[in-house]
Order: C-alpha cells, then sequence, then structure tokens
C-alpha cells in the first residue's frame, strides 16, 4: 500500500507588534512554517523585524523598534 505523503503546514498566524513609540500594528502574518520549534513565538519576532527591516529600506523612513509580539486574539 502506498504512504500518504506528509502535508506541508501552509497556514499563517497572527501577531499584534507593539512598538517602541507605544504604537501598535495588529494583524500580521507570519507563516507557521516559521514557528515550528521548541522557540515559541521568538521565529515570529525575528521573522518580523526582518520584514520591518526590507520595509523600512523601501520606504526609506525607519520603523520604532519592536517592543513586543503578541499572538493575536489574545488578552
Amino acid at each position: 500500500m502506498a504512504r500518504k505523503k506528509a502535508v506541508a503546514n501552509t497556514g499563517f498566524v497572527l501577531f499584534d507588534v507593539f512598538y517602541d513609540d507605544d504604537s501598535r500594528s495588529s494583524n500580521r502574518k507570519v507563516p507557521a512554517a516559521e514557528l515550528g520549534g521548541l522557540d515559541g513565538d521568538e521565529p515570529a519576532r525575528t521573522f518580523l523585524e526582518e520584514q520591518e527591516s526590507r520595509i523600512a529600506q523601501a520606504s526609506g523612513r525607519p520603523r520604532a523598534k519592536i517592543k513586543t509580539v503578541v499572538r493575536s486574539g489574545k488578552k
């Protein structure tokens, strides 16, 4: 009997990002594949910081530093 192929994790997890200047960015998408492992949500912070860097380079305007990253929907 043939084996079933493993299903790739192709979903997204939503995060709220809080910055040092007290601004907030809600529902930022992070690929679920980035979060697999024992590091918890720390890979999401790294992913979002890299994304912020690319956005700042493209726009020519620096963004505020990320203070905290929290999964959306959690209070």
